[in-house]
């Protein structure tokens, strides 16, 4: 399929009538909007919103993370995840330095209660990950993730020509 092409039924420049439920953005939007709802539900007992979450997330894998990286992962723009930041460092859930080899780069690291609120989001995470992927294989939702990729990847490519 050329970059040009759209699959059958799946949207404007087709044969086939357009129908929204044919469209992958449909269901992708309709799948993060209620991740979103069931995380927040979740997380909300733990005192985390989803802009925390996502730190957290970041920093439980990656340990050490400028704050452009952690935006770049959590799909913020670099001010707001800086305002993210700064709150979460006067909640003592995180901490900044400047990195040795570039000062201008701001590292940022979990401290010991971000960690325990890491380690609790996370519980809650993995909750909601066995409810949307019950009765999917491993192989599948391995290839739903390479999918998800290539799709990121090719869109990437197209903002980053502009």
């Amino acid at each position: 399929m050329d970059r040009n092409d759209t699959p059958a039924g799946a949207g404007p420049g087709t044969a086939a009538p357009f129908t929204y439920r044919s469209w992958p953005f449909y269901w992708l939007a309709r799948a993060s909007g209620r991740y979103r709802e069931g995380m927040e539900t979740k997380l909300r007992a733990s005192g985390i919103d989803m802009p925390r979450w996502r730190v957290l997330m970041t920093l439980h894998q990656d340990k050490v993370a400028s704050v452009s990286e952690i935006a770049k992962h959590a799909g913020e723009k670099l001010p707001t995840m800086t305002r993210i930041i700064q709150r979460m460092e006067q909640d003592d859930l995180v901490r900044r330095q400047p990195r040795p080899d570039k000062p201008w780069v701001s590292d940022v690291a979990l401290t010991t209660k971000g960690e325990v609120a890491g380690t609790e989001a996370w519980e809650h995470a993995r909750a909601l990950y066995a409810e949307a992927f019950a009765g999917m294989s491993g192989e599948e939702i391995a290839h739903l993730n390479a999918l998800l990729e290539r799709v990121s990847s090719n869109l990437a490519q197209f903002a980053e020509a502009k």
